[in-house]
């Protein structure tokens, strides 16, 4: 008798199918599955699955399940894992936005923009110093200019597309190169409220359909990391507006001047970053004048 949680570590293109796997075959019977993003800067993912009873699992089919990855086993003691994992997740403010579970619901003020977002669904609950500083600088720049479409690159769980909606009442479109992603942020935005601003697509980079319909644009997020906002600069400037803005996160403060670089070569300049911890979030506009 006792608990044993089964676990293994990936990259999230890997990680993200074995947890859709292991929720199929073993969350139906009620064995809770969660993902967990270990390190972003390596883009390393935990897959774990949550047994009740040690003694009653059949190692030989959790061992199948994980087919592909080094599987560890943990033995557990009997604590109610959900209700911890609950505790211990508090709701993040940002400004205007607070981000929560349901369990926090009665911590919502009055003229807060409250994101509801359940631990363990996806990639991002806003508990990451890169969301949370996409979310202050979504509404600084959205408080001094109003854009009339978006488009959120690399949505994960949808935070940032649900604040932006949320916060502008515009048109937005929310893009992952991953469908397990895409498919969690749909039930996000639609327990948020903001399904008729928010449209979702799976995509690598800027190749949907649905760019066509939306494009261009004048408000920009890509919370994603260094090395593929610099490859995606040319592409993502030719699907922004002459006078759009662009916040950019996932980039480490060493990685800063490097990303820069790669976005002034096409025509859009540094007008504000914002640093938590080791990660910073940059506000770029086409334009240099700092006052337009």
């Amino acid at each position: 008798m006792g608990q044993v949680r089964f676990h293994a570590r990936g990259p999230r293109r890997d990680a993200a199918p074995l947890y859709e796997r292991l929720d199929v075959r073993f969350g139906e019977d009620g064995s809770p599955v969660a993902i967990t993003e270990i390190d972003e800067a390596a883009d390393i993912h935990e897959v774990s699955v949550y047994f009740e009873d040690a003694d009653a699992v059949d190692e030989w089919a959790v061992t199948d399940a994980f087919a592909g990855f080094e599987v560890a086993r943990e033995d557990l003691p009997e604590i109610d894992w959900m209700a911890q994992v609950l505790a211990e997740l508090k709701p993040v403010r940002a400004g205007r936005f607070l981000v929560h579970g349901a369990h926090d619901r009665e911590r919502v003020r009055a003229n807060d923009l409250s994101i509801e977002i359940e631990a363990g669904q996806a990639f991002g609950t806003g508990h990451h110093g890169t969301t949370a500083g996409c979310l202050s600088m979504i509404e600084t720049v959205i408080r001094r200019r109003r854009p009339a479409v978006a488009l959120d690159l690399g949505t994960g769980s949808a935070v940032l597309a649900i604040a932006v909606a949320k916060l502008a009442r515009i048109p937005v479109l929310a893009t992952d190169i991953d469908p397990v992603a895409v498919a969690v942020a749909r039930e996000n935005v639609r327990a948020n409220g903001v399904h008729d601003f928010v449209s979702l697509a799976t995509a690598t980079g800027f190749s949907a359909p649905a760019f066509r319909e939306f494009a261009p644009f004048d408000f920009i997020v890509a919370n994603i990391l260094a090395g593929p906002l610099m490859k995606l600069a040319p592409t993502l400037a030719r699907h922004l507006t002459p006078d759009g803005d662009v916040i950019l996160s996932g980039i480490l403060a060493r990685q800063r001047n490097a990303v820069l670089a790669a976005y002034r070569q096409q025509g859009l300049f540094h007008r504000q970053t914002l640093r938590r911890e080791e990660w910073v979030t940059l506000h770029l506009r086409r334009n240099r004048n700092p006052l337009a």
